[in-house]
């Protein structure tokens, strides 16, 4: 036994002086602190439920305006498709445009879809308030949820809309390899756009745009290249699945696909809680705590703050005798009951 923790002792010291392994380590220590998992996992089963009725409004605008622009209308369900490798066309097999011979009750029926669709944007910026770790204080109110969730679904539509007009020059299009090569770097560009206005929309404003840029460019990486090889990742996963299961594999497909796009947003929004209040190198082994330790502790304990007139504080035994002059502003704002000073003495130590 005493051999097992000195070699995890030997190995927390090791990742504590390289700073690229100690950030990796933390950014997992955080997924665990924040039950990452869990979110990651309600976000993909709201995404579930709301791909089919999103993608009923699009099938059935694009319906509405093909007969004008057959191609523009072609290209935007492209690359909307394009988002679920393998599982795509078999969507677009199943789902079929909504026809009113009414047009006010064909717009009420739009609306009532998106209207459900929104569950979608409510369950993410919750996540992102919980990964964040921001007080109840500082959360989105009711009107605010209301108009971020169609914010965020414009923001959907919008990155959708430019991708179709890019559809058509990618690797698999034909049209050369250069070509294809351009025409991935500037989805990429478009997905750390999308990214980065997705996280603006659902995140309180008491996170900096600045602190978004990391986690965006690092998910705008990632999509894109799990656009470029989902197709086999998938395939390799259930390449029988549709032909024993039917309807169901294209479900198990789907649900797969979006639990992978909610565990790179997860990922990239702890990335930016990382950089932005500097909680690394964390402590494998405790005690002592190290001066990250206890800022990741600090913000746990202060995200439960409800009101304004409310003090939340945190208090460490051994604070006196072993904080670093990095985290003396972060505990002494915690123990004074200052949930804002404490995460803004963070963000300062991270600068």
């Amino acid at each position: 036994m005493n051999a097992a923790k000195r070699l995890l002792a030997a190995i927390d010291r090791f990742q504590q002086r390289h700073r690229a392994l100690a950030f990796v380590l933390a950014v997992q220590k955080k997924v665990g602190d924040d039950n990452a998992g869990n979110l990651a996992v309600n976000l993909a089963y709201s995404g579930f439920l709301a791909v089919f009725p999103l993608m009923l409004v699009l099938v059935t605008v694009l319906g509405l305006v093909a007969n004008s622009h057959p191609a523009f209308a072609h290209s935007v369900e492209r690359s909307a498709l394009a988002n679920f490798p393998i599982i795509g066309s078999e969507l677009q097999g199943h789902i079929q445009a909504l026809h009113r011979n009414s047009t006010v009750s064909l717009v009420i029926g739009l609306l009532g879809l998106v209207w459900g669709a929104t569950g979608l944007s409510q369950t993410a910026m919750f996540t992102m308030s919980e990964l964040w770790n921001i007080p109840g204080v500082h959360r989105f109110g009711f009107v605010a949820r209301l108009w971020r969730s169609f914010a965020f679904l414009a923001v959907i539509a919008g990155s959708v809309v430019v991708a179709g007009f890019l559809s058509s020059f990618g690797v698999t299009g034909g049209r050369g390899v250069l070509l294809g090569f351009v025409a991935e770097l500037l989805s990429a560009l478009i997905n750390f756009g999308a990214y980065l206005l997705a996280f603006r929309v659902l995140t309180p404003k008491i996170v900096r745009l600045r602190q978004l840029l990391p986690g965006s460019a690092v998910a705008a990486i990632a999509w894109t290249v799990l656009q470029a090889v989902g197709g086999l990742l998938v395939q390799h996963d259930l390449k029988n699945a549709s032909a024993v299961y039917g309807f169901f594999g294209i479900v198990l497909g789907l649900i797969a696909w979006l639990y992978l796009a909610a565990r790179i947003c997860v990922y990239a929004v702890e990335i930016n809680t990382v950089l932005a209040y500097h909680l690394w190198p964390r402590s494998l082994v405790q005690p002592p705590l190290l001066d990250a330790d206890r800022r990741s502790l600090t913000l746990q304990v202060t995200e439960n703050q409800r009101r304004p007139e409310q003090r939340v504080s945190v208090s460490y035994g051994d604070a006196e005798a072993s904080k670093g002059d990095g985290d003396r502003g972060a505990v002494q704002a915690a123990e004074n009951g200052d949930a804002s000073e404490a995460r803004q003495a963070g963000a300062d130590r991270s600068t």
